[in-house]
C-alpha cells in the first residue's frame, strides 16, 4: 500500500508529511520523525519528541476546510491541512474546484447545535462563523465557504442533528 501524503501549514510555515500505512513511520519534508503519541480529541495529547514533552489540545476543528486551532504547552497555533485530494486538484491546477460556492451547510458529524450567529437575511463572507457544533465534546466552528446570503436556518439551539443533515440553506 502507498504511503499517505499530506500538506500542513502551520504560522504560514509548509511541512510535507508523509505516513507509511502498517508502519506507523511518519516522515516530515522527507526526514524520518520518532514520535510517541497518547490520548485524545477530547482529553488532550501526549507527544514525546526528541525527549521533550508536549501537551496538545485542540482548540476549535473546521473539518470541512481543514483548518484547526492547536494548543501546544499554552500557546495556540494556526494549522491548515491538504490531504491526497487537495494536493492532486492543486497539481492539476482545479484547487479552486474545493472553494465552489454550495447552496447548504450540513452537520459534518452528528452533534448538538450550541449556537446559531447568523439569520435568514444575513449576508455572509467567506470564512464567516455561522454555527456552533458540539460533537465528542468538542465546539466546532462551522464556517462559511464562500460569500452567500442566508435563505433559512433549519435547525436551532439545543437540538441535536444528524451528520449531513441541513442546517443552513442559502440563496442560490
Amino acid at each position: 500500500m502507498a504511503s499517505e501524503k499530506y500538506q500542513v501549514k502551520v504560522n504560514d510555515q509548509d511541512y510535507k508529511v508523509e505516513v507509511v500505512p502498517n508502519s506507523g513511520e511518519i516522515r516530515m519534508n522527507g526526514m524520518p520523525l520518532e514520535l510517541d503519541l497518547k490520548g485524545d480529541a477530547r482529553k488532550g495529547f501526549h507527544l514525546l519528541k526528541d525527549q521533550k514533552s508536549y501537551q496538545i489540545q485542540i482548540l476549535e476543528a473546521d473539518y470541512d476546510s481543514k483548518e484547526f486551532l492547536i494548543e501546544v504547552n499554552g500557546e495556540a497555533y494556526p494549522v491548515k491541512g491538504a490531504d491526497r485530494f487537495d494536493l492532486l486538484l492543486k497539481d492539476l491546477g482545479m484547487e479552486h474546484l474545493a472553494n465552489a460556492a454550495v447552496n447548504d451547510l450540513k452537520a459534518p458529524m452528528p452533534g448538538l447545535v450550541l449556537d446559531i450567529k447568523v439569520q435568514p437575511g444575513d449576508t455572509i463572507k467567506k470564512g464567516q462563523a455561522l454555527l456552533v457544533l458540539e460533537a465528542m465534546k468538542m465546539e466546532n466552528v462551522l464556517k462559511a465557504e464562500s460569500d452567500a446570503v442566508v435563505k433559512e436556518v433549519r435547525c436551532e439551539t439545543g437540538q441535536a442533528v444528524e451528520k449531513n443533515q441541513i442546517l443552513i440553506e442559502f440563496e442560490a
